[in-house]
């Protein structure tokens, strides 16, 4: 990757907060009332010349006083209108630029997700834009303002007394000649920072999400040793910056003290011997601090300027990983078509082949069950099915035609999923059911669906009923009722296809029954594939495919695999040998 302080990397940042629209008008108008500001703010000294060059108490005319008051009060309002437009306007940018990023995490592949943690995502959505804000909003202005202030005061000075003033200018660039280094460490120290922050909000979230884990594991020390980690390195880079900008206040404060020690002593000279009135030097005391102090400003920007940076790297890198297209492609028309899986192989990245030539199909309106040892691929096959991931090799057909010229939206639509672990999210009873559906659900849609999976049993009798918290991830409930609510939400979206991926592994008996029910009522009229350990789940369906180490070594009925297939055998003969086999 370039480097972010080179001049690719200035461009990417300026090109990414452009397409985020920014408010030009309004920034426009901050920037001109800070600008007004600035120059009514540069005639003060003036003012205060004429004043002690004249001052007496016959001179204090009501005319010059309601004048300075004036001028006061104009800069105070003009900079707080210039305050909140500029607050406005960057909180405007930081909230396009989550949108997008929000955006385009919902519509990045599964494949991402494996590489990246949550943490680390969610980083880069609050913190990472969060500086960009800061940017904008505080440092912004003062760039414009304190350039602004500086030429003025330089320009209003070399008027007033060009010998003095060169004096100011000549240590302008060499405090210039600290501060560039400065900014380019800055940046380095910035970049891992946010990549520190990060990692250690992944660890948060990974933690605190399987608290239960962690306790239960008795883990709480080793928990407690990774986030100390994470807490040093934040504190080791803290302490990192706080080194850069404690040498920066020092050195500003110093060329402050010097250039005031030397204009009050040269000045006074030349005040002595006539050169200059009383009333050039207190201007010019007072134009020093309006360039002192903006050569501080304008250097805290570019200062910042580099943490920004620093920070929009991940974010650009982000933006340019490609993305799901929902609505590209032809829209699915005929699901009651056989499923085929030709020559099908798929591998990891930097991995064995997971999937190897795998050819079956899946029959319309049939049960096809797929069996066989742990790790061998079933739960991959049904990734490429739910097209999470593209097959490196093969093709997989809708009758005749491949699902990659399907829209996902359209594909994704007409399949239900039900899976062992039954993600809920926080909310009600209602939102998990109806949960994805665009369409209004009626009442009696949805205690239709319920009652099919069998889930109105415990929900009648829960006092909020469909109203009920579950819970972060369902915790509230049960596994067998998360379970009927899965089945309940995929019962409601009425699809053709439906995959159910270990869906009864993990009840106790008398959860099972009432959840094999369920799935008989939602698999009634539909394509079925089914993920089991337990062939007692599945001796009935119409197909058992066997896949071992990725390849399929056998498919038929239970009777015809149990007579061919020797390893499918030995599987019968453990798990139902309570039962008669043929």
């Amino acid at each position: 990757m370039k480097q972010a302080n080179g001049t690719s990397g200035w461009r990417e940042f300026i090109q990414l907060i452009w397409q985020t629209k920014p408010p030009l008008l309004l920034m426009g108008i901050a920037l001109a009332m800070s600008m007004g500001s600035t120059l009514v703010g540069l005639s003060i000294p003036l003012f205060t010349k004429n004043l002690v060059d004249s001052f007496s108490l016959a001179s204090l005319d009501r005319i010059h006083i309601i004048g300075l008051a004036a001028a006061f009060i104009m800069q105070a309002v003009a900079a707080g209108i210039s305050i909140y437009l500029l607050n406005r306007a960057g909180q405007t940018v930081v909230a396009s630029l989550r949108d997008r990023l929000w955006k385009k995490h919902l519509h990045l592949p599964i494949a991402y997700y494996d590489k990246n943690q949550t943490g680390e995502m969610i980083s880069r959505i609050i913190n990472d834009t969060g500086i960009v804000k800061g940017l904008i909003t505080e440092n912004l202005t003062n760039l414009i303002t304190g350039s602004i202030s500086i030429i003025g005061a330089i320009g209003v000075l070399l008027y007033l007394d060009w010998k003095m003033t060169l004096l100011i200018i000549m240590v302008i660039p060499l405090s210039m000649l600290f501060l560039m280094p400065l900014g380019r460490r800055m940046y380095k120290i910035s970049k891992g920072l946010q990549e520190e922050t990060g990692k250690f909000n992944a660890v948060l979230g990974r933690v605190l999400t399987e608290i239960r884990l962690v306790k239960v594991s008795n883990a709480e020390r080793v928990e407690y040793d990774n986030g100390k980690q994470g807490i040093d390195h934040l504190f080791r880079y803290g302490l990192r910056e706080g080194r850069i900008q404690a040498f920066i206040a020092p050195l500003m404060y110093f060329v402050l003290m010097l250039l005031f020690v030397t204009i009050v002593g040269y000045g006074g000279l030349r005040v002595s011997s006539g050169e200059l009135t009383s009333g050039d030097l207190v201007a010019f005391l007072l134009y020093l601090f309006q360039i002192v102090m903006p050569i501080t400003q304008v250097s805290n920007f570019f200062t910042q300027f580099q943490k920004a940076m620093g920070a929009t790297e991940r974010i650009i890198a982000t933006l340019k990983v490609n993305e799901e297209v929902l609505d590209s492609g032809v829209t699915l028309q005929d699901s009651q078509r056989a499923i085929r899986l030709e020559k099908v192989s798929y591998a990891y990245e930097s991995g064995e082949p997971v999937l190897k030539d795998i050819s079956l199909t899946v029959e319309p309106g049939k049960v096809t069950a797929i069996v066989g040892p742990s790790g061998g691929g079933k739960t991959t096959l049904f990734s490429l099915l739910e097209r999470f991931y593209e097959p490196q090799s093969g093709i997989i057909r809708m009758g005749t035609e491949s699902v990659n010229e399907m829209s996902l939206k359209s594909w994704r639509s007409q399949i239900g999923y039900v899976s062992q672990e039954s993600p809920l999210i926080a909310g009600t009873i209602r939102d998990n059911i109806t949960y994805g559906t665009e369409r209004e659900i009626s009442e009696q849609e949805l205690q239709q669906a319920a009652r099919l999976a069998y889930a109105d049993v415990f929900i009648d009798e829960l006092p909020k009923q469909y109203e009920t918290e579950v819970g972060e991830r369902g915790i509230k409930l049960s596994g067998g009722q998360r379970q009927r609510i899965a089945i309940a939400r995929a019962l409601l979206r009425d699809p053709q296809i439906l995959m159910l991926d270990e869906a009864t592994s993990s009840l106790d008996s008398m959860s099972e029954v009432v959840v094999q029910k369920a799935l008989k009522n939602v698999m009634q009229g539909r394509t079925t594939i089914v993920i089991a350990h337990r062939l007692s789940t599945v001796v009935d369906a119409d197909q058992i495919v066997f896949i071992e180490k990725g390849k399929v070594t056998g498919s038929g009925t239970h009777e015809e695999l149990y007579q061919s297939h020797s390893l499918y055998r030995d599987f019968a003969d453990q798990q139902l040998r309570m039962q008669p086999l043929v």
